[in-house]
């Protein structure tokens, strides 16, 4: 245990020291990623405009969850990964005593510290320009809130890292990634919420892992009942990451096999 310990924090304090660094690009990535305070502002609009079962304060409000949990939740260990794999700098990761998953999971940690000042900035600055944007934030909704988002990332990174591994076998992973990534982009709720859909567009997206990656953990920091208990929402979300965790260690074992046989 202390050994683990040890290793944990020397791989945060690591990482962190290399993201602190790169806070400047952190803070043009995230300013990249603010798709959902457009859809904001597209829905607000519409919602004064006609009637679509939600009010533009509460399409406000989503988006501005969206974009909380979005931040997060981010991941791009599949771009870290295909490049280690391609130029050998996978080689001696292997010659390590430890997976190399858990640098890349560190390095997303490690990553989420340095983020949250920026992120805390631009929403404090939100809330306070545009009145429409709050909502009343209860302990209980902000915990589960937070255990949701947490879980979310998990498992947005238990699927990418899992596409990651296709890098064994093709120099074009990142393309499964972004093939993935229009199908997430409809069913996620970063479109719009689930709430517009119909209720059988509705119940095959539940059916799929993307709302519990946004749209879910949103409805969780909202205080917002979900269309599915909660419970099962947690349960759900843990399955699809022993689901894909399965799969990746199943590839892991396969890719390394092949990786060795080309003279790595």
């Amino acid at each position: 245990m202390t050994l683990l310990l040890r290793r944990i924090r020397t791989f945060l304090s690591v990482y962190n020291a290399l993201m602190t660094e790169m806070r400047a690009e952190i803070l043009l990535w995230m300013l990249a990623t603010t798709f959902p305070l457009i859809m904001m502002g597209v829905w607000y609009q519409a919602a004064e405009g006609g009637t679509f079962g939600l009010t533009a304060a509460a399409f406000a409000q989503y988006f501005t969850a969206v974009f909380i949990v979005r931040q997060l939740t981010i991941v791009w260990v599949i771009y870290e990964f295909e490049g280690d794999v391609l130029q050998g700098r996978l080689s001696p990761y292997l010659l390590q005593p430890i997976d190399p998953v858990w640098r890349y999971f560190a390095q997303h940690t490690a990553e989420r510290f340095t983020r949250l000042p920026f992120m805390a900035v631009l929403v404090a600055g939100l809330l306070l320009f545009v009145p429409a944007t709050r909502w009343q934030l209860t302990i209980e909704a902000l915990l589960l809130g937070m255990l949701v988002t947490y879980l979310a990332f998990m498992l947005r990174f238990a699927i990418q890292y899992t596409f990651a591994l296709l890098a064994f076998w093709t120099e074009r992973a990142v393309a499964v990634e972004n093939l993935w990534f229009l199908v997430y982009f409809f069913l996620s709720g970063l479109l719009a919420p689930l709430d517009m859909y119909s209720p059988a567009m509705r119940t095959i997206a539940l059916c799929t892992p993307f709302p519990y990656m946004l749209y879910l953990p949103a409805q969780a920091l909202l205080g917002r009942e979900p269309p599915i208990a909660w419970p099962w929402v947690l349960i759900i979300l843990v399955g699809w990451i022993t689901l894909f965790v399965v799969i990746n260690r199943l590839l892991w074992r396969a890719g390394l096999k092949r990786y060795s046989a080309m003279g790595a």
